[in-house]
């Protein structure tokens, strides 16, 4: 999943920073990230930062770094503004670093501020998505689950939830599609993927069944044997 190749990521940085400073006394943290972005604006080394660069293997903590950047826009469903960051790190030359800087931070503030208010407007309801439960609120992670009923007569099973009349077009940008989702999610309550996307129209299932995973994968979905939520 999303989450384990960030924490494997994660350790593989913090491994190789901390293996190539053992292994040189004098190389500091602030010398490789000076010489990291160097590589990835494209400028010169002086002999200086060419030792640094020897000692650090800064190309494999680029490397590291260009592959957490891409999982971390993955993660939040943002894949799209994964062709801006290639060339704010030096790996695609398809507009001028400077103006995809621009563009990717303009892009990311415009998105976080959404998520934001979502977020905001989760929590006034009550929801809350705790990324460490045991640490951010000891007590709900020790409540006792509530046990399930092993056995389920038919009067006791929930009705299906009524079709719509009229479907959701899907939208065409994957922000979109993710507010779409997570709009129908929080007002008809706990759906299966098939009743989802029963509720919108254009939407492949693999693309709705990739997008729900990675909501999953983020805490802001959560998956249940009666379906989705959100």
């Amino acid at each position: 999943t999303l989450v384990e190749k960030l924490r494997s990521l994660g350790e593989q940085l913090d491994a190789h920073r901390k293996r190539q400073q053992a292994a040189h006394a004098g190389l500091t943290l602030t010398g490789m990230y000076n010489v990291l972005e160097k590589l990835k604006s494209g400028a010169p080394l002086t002999d200086k930062e060419k030792i640094i660069h020897e000692q650090g293997l800064v190309s494999v903590l680029k490397s590291l770094h260009d592959e957490i950047d891409l999982a971390v826009l993955e993660a939040y469903g943002w894949g799209d503004l994964a062709g801006l960051m290639q060339v704010v790190n030096g790996q695609s030359q398809n507009v001028t670093r400077t103006d995809a800087i621009r563009q990717l931070d303009e892009a990311l503030l415009e998105r976080l501020v959404a998520l934001n208010k979502d977020r905001a407007a989760e929590e006034a309801r009550g929801l809350i998505c705790y990324l460490r439960p045991e640490f951010q609120n000891p007590a709900l992670a020790a409540a006792p689950k509530q046990a399930e009923m092993d056995v389920e007569s038919d009067d006791d099973a929930p009705a299906e939830k009524p079709l719509n009349k009229e479907k959701i077009a899907w939208p065409k940008t994957l922000p979109e599609q993710v507010r779409a989702v997570l709009d129908v999610l929080k007002t008809e309550g706990t759906l299966s993927s098939a009743e989802l996307a029963s509720r919108f129209k254009g939407v492949k299932p693999p693309k709705l069944g990739e997008l729900l995973q990675t909501r999953v994968d983020m805490g802001r979905v959560r998956e249940t044997k009666a379906g989705f939520s959100g």
